[in-house]
């Protein structure tokens, strides 16, 4: 009884050692997982910051078209500078508030009300 006991412990220690040393891949929602939203179904200043995108500004707020690094990787993992991020009017708020929307090279667009932490893919563009 011992050694089936302790040969399983053994078998289980060397599948926590392999799955220790796999390389370790960024976690976060991939393409699939990422809920979609219509523009109609947005905010009405999202709205308009989208339309200000597609025609390539003017942008109220300096830090608008600057790169969104993307360090909570809860988007599709890209090079550096593939997203840029603008921001949508909060109302109430003081300042840029949370709201955002992120705009890929390749022309996706995604729109965050919690300042990164949940993203829905803008469809119907």
């Amino acid at each position: 009884m011992r050694r089936v006991v302790g040969g399983i412990l053994a078998g289980l220690l060397c599948v926590l050692w392999l799955l220790g040393s796999a390389p370790v891949r960024a976690q976060g929602p991939g393409p699939a997982r990422i809920p979609e939203v219509a523009v109609s179904a947005l905010p009405r200043g999202a709205q308009q910051t989208l339309a200000l995108i597609q025609q390539g500004g003017p942008f109220p707020y300096p830090k608008d078209g600057t790169v969104f690094g993307n360090f909570e990787k809860r988007l599709p993992m890209q090079e550096r500078g593939y997203y840029r991020e603008y921001t949508v009017p909060t109302p109430g708020s003081r300042d840029r508030g949370a709201r955002r929307l992120i705009a890929g090279k390749g022309g996706e667009v995604y729109y965050t009300e919690d300042h990164y932490r949940t993203f829905r893919r803008i469809r119907d563009r």
